[in-house]
């Protein structure tokens, strides 16, 4: 025991700065996550997982039978090097004390999460600057170029803050605070973090906080889960700008200014790949290297302007490039944590927790990316998975029972 402690000690500091570095550095977090598992190797401990082995290992497993039936193996070798991302559980799982450890990552991640969204609103006002001096219409400009805060690129950007937002808004309505001060810096953050979202512009992750943020405000005070969601849809359609513009082209899209027109290409190339290979796919990352050869007949010469790598859709995307059983196998894997996290916050005693607030934020997370992922390959972004797949490990730490907790601190 006295021989372990020191890598134990060492293997949760370098866990904690990997979960924290995600949102600045996706090769800064990864290498001290590999430090972080050669630790745990060096104190002779036995990483565990939460409780997801079986959906995990069938997703995992369909990922690797596509990879061996692809007319190209080679080309699936990134999506191989992200499953090694899915050690992020059991780093997090084994090294971690308990769900006060849990707390400090999210408290450092919402510190963090508002020094990047300052430096994305400078980022934007930049962008403002370069639009007035090329003489062009703002909202046209900057579609194609938007914030991406310290990722590199917007979606990548969303796709995180829109975790961070829905986490710090799970601590504020049922996570311990301790006085006037902590709940006007939490407002603030709050506020920070949901206007750079909101210039960001990106549609899908707007869809995926609003429909998380309902789930946290229905278990706080079921009328602000009605109330709220209209006021910020009232806020943004009268605001004049390019945040009204970007709500409006949902339904009224720019003709090659807007993306919707590609994304419905996407999702006609998807369907009939996977038609075509519906068990084991057409083989990872094979989709950027086959869209052509699967367009619906009906589609428009020339192709609008868009991004043709991938399907725009994270459900598309598995069942064409692994096959249904292993799409089944994703979504498994996150009903089972919903299920799973909603059954331990029924076991929660009344008040607010650490504990609660993990949960919920939990619940509210998966929502976001289920819903976000309908429009985008959110879970394919190292970025954000890794995020993704910190906070379903820490919800876990809080759904662990009592005494599995107390041995695992002793550790």
């Amino acid at each position: 025991m006295a021989t372990r402690e020191p890598f134990l000690r060492v293997s949760l500091f370098l866990t904690f700065a990997s979960a924290a570095l995600i949102l600045l550095s996706i090769s800064a977090s990864q290498w001290a996550l590999w430090l972080a598992l050669a630790a745990l190797l060096c104190a002779r401990l036995r990483p565990r997982l939460p409780p997801l082995g079986w959906p995990l290992g069938a997703f995992i497993a369909g990922t690797l039978l596509s990879m061996a039936v692809s007319p190209e193996p080679l080309h699936g070798l990134p999506q191989i090097r992200k499953l090694l991302i899915f050690t992020m559980l059991a780093a997090i799982y084994t090294t971690f004390r308990g769900t006060s450890d849990a707390r400090r990552l999210f408290l450092s991640w919402f510190s963090i999460g508002c020094a990047v969204c300052c430096y994305a609103l400078v980022q934007f006002a930049v962008r403002w600057r370069q639009a007035a001096a090329a003489h062009e219409a703002f909202y046209n400009f900057y579609v194609t170029q938007r914030i991406t805060g310290t990722m590199s690129h917007w979606m990548t950007f969303a796709g995180q803050e829109m975790i961070v937002l829905l986490m710090l808004l799970a601590f504020l309505l049922f996570g311990p605070m301790e006085g006037k001060r902590a709940w006007v810096l939490g407002l603030a953050a709050t506020l920070l973090l949901g206007v750079a979202l909101l210039l960001n512009e990106t549609r899908t992750v707007w869809l995926g906080v609003a429909l998380g943020g309902v789930w946290l405000l229905w278990w706080w005070k079921r009328w602000m889960a009605l109330a709220a969601p209209c006021a910020v849809l009232l806020a943004m359609w009268l605001a004049p700008g390019p945040v009204h513009e970007r709500l409006a082209s949902i339904l009224h899209p720019q003709k090659n200014v807007d993306s919707n027109e590609f994304r419905a290409i996407a999702r006609g190339t998807g369907l009939r790949m996977i038609r075509a290979h519906p068990i084991f796919g057409i083989g990872l990352d094979e989709t950027k290297y086959h869209f052509l050869d699967y367009l619906p007949p009906d589609t428009p010469r020339p192709l609008p302007p868009g991004y043709y790598q991938h399907l725009h859709n994270v459900y598309l995307q598995y069942a064409a490039e692994r096959g249904i059983p292993t799409l089944l196998a994703m979504l498994w894997l996150l009903g089972k944590v919903m299920r799973d996290f909603w059954r331990a916050l029924r076991k929660l005693p009344e008040g607010r927790r650490t504990e609660r607030f993990l949960l919920h934020g939990g619940i509210a997370t998966v929502i976001g990316i289920m819903v976000s992922g309908l429009f985008e390959v959110n879970l394919g972004d190292s970025e954000v998975l890794t995020a993704f797949l910190i906070v379903v490990a820490c919800g876990y730490l809080a759904a662990r029972p009592r005494e599995a907790a107390i041995a695992s601190a002793a550790l």
